[in-house]
């Protein structure tokens, strides 16, 4: 049995400044040792955008496309420019195989 719980995300609001960066953390507890973690990008009326994955634990692979962007389990943005509104979800993939 695999579990997987998500505990919590901070909805704040947050106005940067051209060129600032920005962390955002997705918080999450799993007996699994083999997750993936994903950053998405959503603009209104458009479909989230992917911006990276990243293994935990066992899986320790990542794939992050756009290199303005870093991965530690958190998610660094750097260098941002100031455009419309969007927001960032992370998700979770357990990889586990049978």
């Amino acid at each position: 049995m695999r579990l997987l719980s998500y505990s919590g995300w901070n909805n704040e609001e947050y106005t940067p400044t051209e060129a600032s960066s920005v962390t955002l953390s997705c918080k999450y507890e799993t007996s699994s040792e083999d997750i993936y973690l994903y950053w998405f990008r959503h603009y209104s009326n458009q479909a989230p955008q992917f911006l990276l994955y990243k293994g935990a634990r066992s899986w320790r692979s990542e794939h992050i496309p756009d290199k303005r962007y870093t991965s530690t389990t958190s998610r660094t943005s750097t260098e941002l420019v100031i455009t419309n509104s969007f927001l960032y979800y992370c998700a979770l993939r357990d990889c586990y195989t049978q």
